[in-house]
């Protein structure tokens, strides 16, 4: 876990603000958009940090309700 970083994660479901922390190597808007389908409870954890998962773009996570996804380094 060397050199993770603090991130916080905004985002609207259904039109109700939620917001979150997390702990990573790296963000970007790709990876913001993944967590926060995650956290909305639509994306996949693996079960092992080896296994693969498939993740969802930002077209499918609108489709799913999430919208204004944004994040910043803490």
């Amino acid at each position: 876990m060397a050199h993770e970083k603090h991130f916080r994660i905004d985002y609207l479901l259904g039109g109700a603000y939620k917001t979150f922390y997390i702990r990573a190597s790296k963000m970007d808007n790709s990876e913001a958009w993944h967590w926060a389908t995650i956290d909305a409870g639509f994306g996949e954890l693996p079960k092992y940090r080896s296994d693969k998962v498939t993740k969802l773009s930002k077209p499918q996570a609108e489709r799913l309700g999430i919208s204004n996804v944004e994040w910043t380094q803490n």
